[in-house]
């Protein structure tokens, strides 16, 4: 008897703690979502912001002829290095001698399997190819690549797999940790990397030679697709510009140019056996298959620089080639800057589309205003487009999934994310697919692994926590003025608090990030007892540090929401990229600034600003140094030093015993 009463009481105390550990699981699984979707928000947004630069960029060329002499020869400028083809290959490679001390990987033309092998050593070492070899391998690539259809067909068989990787973005160990687990590409092992190689990690440039050269020794079996980070404008913003110039200071701007031309002629999509399109973002209810396979797909230069609109200002200033094309003269030393030809707004569309779309639920076809580029297109969208071109399956990327991919739209549309702890250590799997013909798709998850990442779940969790908040609260303090006017709005009685419905209300109208606020308003705000928000507190434990004390807080907080934006103009306009720009050139790009984006900021505020960033006395400006003075402070503590959130809801003392198993 006292054996059966034993062993309910044990029974009992396992369910208890079972119980206990699958709710405390839940717990951390909700506060890991919650983060995940504070970083996808907060990333999405900014590529909105990065896409609303387009409309900068087609205001000035729209508006060349009213700009005065001084400015247009500055805005030329902007597009003059976008406009240059066929490169002098001479010009590049044979004026760049590899030393005798250089103790890297040598490349050996014509490329073969051991090149391959050559590099990943060298990589895993930490070395950096040459610059001599890196624009060799990119003028190789650009000879290959422009003589490959826009969309490259492939077949497999029952007994031949292909493997389908997404986004890399620069991570160097996901790629090595794939071809551990997969085998390098080869006859027998092809594969297709489905776009967005570069940008956000620091070995983009490692990611994208192994790459190259793998499709130089395999082109039938080794296809890439254009993502929308293969963009150089993207990678002004993203990273892959700076770690160009990092590495390679001496021949950087050499492979900035040769490497914008490599882009446009990477292929836009893959169809496999005839019935598997795949492609980097998505589709839209409008996508024409015949019109994208005809389209000029080197003319898209960059989603930053949509189809001028040519004003009849500029009439007067057209003339004809030749070839009877016309081309825009806006200045007599100008004239070479400006494309021949250039695709129509509706070709321009349509590759938009397939790189920056995203599926959803819900039916129809609609703006993507979380990203600002491409669409949301629904179950029936894809249905329609499938069956129209006799095709069986989308698989796309773009979009990191916690487990390295996703179904959706009734097994009709798969994502795969190949870029592990994407956000965070820990954050999410990749994941990668293998297809042979007449069968399902397999799925390969993987994680790199870290020290962080073999840390508990909960500190893993608090970690991504704080990060995801530390990130959302420099996004409220960058529209802290419009924020407080929707809290004062709302607040009748001056009280300095508004009830948690209408706080929440005012955070989505002024940020449109599409979060849960009253689930997050506890990690951002301090509610009192009946519920009520003090709104101000939203911003007590963040600032933003100023260069001058007497400078308004609207200028500095509206330098700190565009400080990417202008960044990215002021390296387009630092042709040379010396870091520096004229006095004139900054007050130029200001107004010009000023105007399309209406942030009422006057000459006198303009001047203020110039004088503060002449940091070299010489009339010339560092930007990258003026903008470190913009950076935000916060005030309150990193995870490690704060109790665990769960502690506190662990199980009765008696019944931590139980399992011992449970504890770790």
């Amino acid at each position: 008897m006292w054996e059966e009463e034993l062993w309910n009481k044990t029974l009992k105390a396992a369910l208890v703690i079972q119980n206990w550990y699958r709710r405390y699981r839940a717990r951390l699984r909700a506060r890991q979502h919650y983060a995940l979707a504070i970083f996808q928000s907060v990333e999405y947004a900014d590529e909105q912001g990065q896409m609303q630069l387009s409309d900068f960029f087609s205001f000035m060329l729209e508006n060349y002829a009213k700009t005065p002499k001084e400015d247009s020869a500055l805005v030329s400028r902007l597009f003059e290095n976008t406009m240059r083809e066929n490169r002098d290959r001479q010009e590049y490679v044979g004026l760049i001698d590899v030393p005798d001390s250089y103790d890297g990987p040598r490349l050996q033309f014509p490329l073969t399997f051991t090149d391959i092998d050559l590099l990943l050593h060298a990589f895993k070492q930490q070395q950096t190819l040459h610059a001599h070899y890196v624009i060799e391998v990119l003028f190789e690539a650009r000879k290959v690549l422009k003589q490959m259809p826009n969309f490259t067909h492939i077949k497999t068989s029952p007994s031949k797999e292909i493997t389908i990787c997404g986004d890399l973005h620069g991570k160097l160990d996901d790629l090595l940790l794939i071809f551990y687990k997969n085998g390098l590409p080869s006859e027998n092992n092809p594969y297709v990397f489905n776009g967005d190689f570069v940008d956000r990690g620091n070995n983009s440039m490692e990611i994208l030679m192994i790459l190259l050269v793998s499709f130089l020794v395999y082109p039938t079996d080794l296809h890439l697709n254009r993502g929308n980070h293969e963009d150089f404008m993207m990678n002004l913003r993203y990273g892959f510009t700076k770690e160009i110039l990092h590495k390679y200071k001496l021949h950087g701007r050499k492979i900035l140019q040769i490497l914008e031309e490599v882009y446009t002629w990477l292929p836009i999509g893959t169809i496999i056996d005839n019935e598997i399109l795949v492609i980097h973002g998505g589709i839209s209810e409008s996508t024409d298959l015949n019109t994208l396979h005809k389209i000029q797909r080197n003319k898209m230069r960059s989603v930053l620089m949509p189809p001028m609109s040519i004003n009849r200002e500029y009439d007067v200033n057209i003339k004809k080639n030749k070839t009877g094309s016309s081309i825009a003269t806006p200045g007599k030393a100008e004239s070479d800057n400006f494309p021949s030809e250039q695709l129509t707004k509706h070709e321009w569309e349509q590759i938009i589309d397939l790189l920056w779309s995203d599926p959803r639920g819900r039916k129809g076809c609609y703006p993507n205003t979380s990203r600002g580029g491409g669409c949301y297109f629904g179950p029936d969208v894809t249905s329609k487009i499938l069956n129209k071109n006799q095709l069986k399956m989308l698989i796309r990327s773009h979009e990191c999934k916690p487990d390295g991919y996703e179904i959706c739209h009734d097994g009709k549309v798969i994502t795969v994310f190949s870029a592990s702890n994407y956000y965070e250590e820990g954050s999410n799997r990749g994941a990668y697919i293998r297809l042979s013909y007449g069968s399902t798709p397999k799925f390969f998850q993987y994680q790199v692994t870290s020290t962080s990442c073999l840390s508990p779940l909960h500190q893993r969790v608090n970690t991504m926590e704080f990060n995801a908040f530390r990130i959302l609260k420099e996004r409220m303090l960058s529209r802290k003025t419009d924020l407080t006017n929707a809290f004062q709005l709302r607040d009748y009685s001056r009280s300095g608090r508004i009830s948690l419905a209408q706080w929440a209300f005012s955070m989505e109208s002024i940020l449109g990030l599409n979060l849960p606020w009253r689930s997050l308003s506890s990690h951002l705000v301090n509610i009192d007892h009946d519920g009520n928000v003090d709104y101000m507190s939203s911003f007590e434990d963040v600032h933003i540090e100023k260069p001058v004390k007497e400078m308004k807080s609207s200028l500095i907080e509206t330098l700190y929401r565009y400080r990417s934006d202008l960044k990215i103009i002021f390296n387009v306009i630092d042709t040379d990229h010396s870091g520096l720009i004229s006095m004139d050139e900054f007050r130029t790009m200001w107004k010009l600034f000023n105007t399309h984006y209406n942030v009422h900021i006057d000459d006198s505020q303009i001047d203020e600003l110039a004088s503060i960033m002449d940091f070299n006395k010489d009339g010339s400006i560092d930007f990258n140094e003026f903008l470190k003075a913009f950076y935000v402070v916060h005030k309150y503590e990193k995870p490690e030093s704060r109790p665990d959130q769960d502690k506190q809801k662990l199980p009765p003392a008696s019944l931590k015993t139980a399992d011992p198993k449970l504890q770790s």
